[in-house]
């Protein structure tokens, strides 16, 4: 299956799909300390828009990174995709992104789709473009998950703690289960999943 056939069936599979807990979890937190002025955020591989959606409903200002149009086709297409709000979109890969400086750093189940060379380096520019006091909500994969092998990002607990000095861990969850694959149609009993779940916030210099 080639790439874009795989991300179509990704789209597919998860159409309709509520916004990530994780991505909840952070605008939660945001809302209860006060919001920032013209809260700005960054929603990378935001596929069809399941986060996009809710943070545009939530007075956020949104740059929406995809490797693929038709991620931004499919968002547009959306009857929940509010008319009003600050929406920009771009077709980037990772290994090429420049991230802009943002309030919020969401990045839902896409990070280890990066190439494993160049996710240093993006992590690096990630962290850099992350205003003081502004959050990162995201998931890493973790050795025991069934495409450690294939070449995708992995991290231990450690590896993932070690991407965080200088941030504050609001949450840090590690799920393994055996669930379904959207974009793998050859795994009839589904994968398993070793997962973690974090949402981050950056102190202060200082602090």
């Amino acid at each position: 299956m080639s790439g874009g056939a795989r991300w179509s069936r990704y789209y597919e599979s998860t159409q309709g799909r509520p916004p990530r807990d994780t991505l909840l979890f952070a605008l939660d937190r945001f809302a209860a300390e006060g919001m920032p002025d013209l809260p700005s955020a960054l929603d990378l591989g935001c596929g069809d828009g399941r986060d996009t959606v809710e943070l545009l409903r939530r007075s956020w200002r949104v740059l929406a990174m995809d490797s693929t149009p038709e991620a931004f086709e499919r968002m547009a297409a959306r009857p929940d995709l509010p008319a009003t709000g600050t929406l920009e979109t771009r077709v980037a890969r990772f290994e090429d992104f420049q991230p802009p400086e943002a309030d919020f750093i969401n990045a839902s189940f896409s990070l280890p789709f990066c190439e494993k060379p160049a996710f240093p380096g993006l992590w690096q520019r990630l962290a850099g473009a992350l205003r003081p006091n502004g959050r990162f909500a995201g998931q890493f994969l973790g050795p025991q998950d069934d495409w450690a092998a294939s070449g995708i990002v992995i991290h231990e607990r450690k590896d993932v703690e070690a991407l965080f000095p200088g941030f504050a861990l609001e949450r840090l969850d590690e799920v393994i289960e055996q669930g379904t694959a959207p974009m793998a149609p050859s795994l009839a009993n589904g994968k398993r999943w070793h997962i973690f779940h974090v949402v981050a916030k950056k102190l202060m210099p200082g602090k």
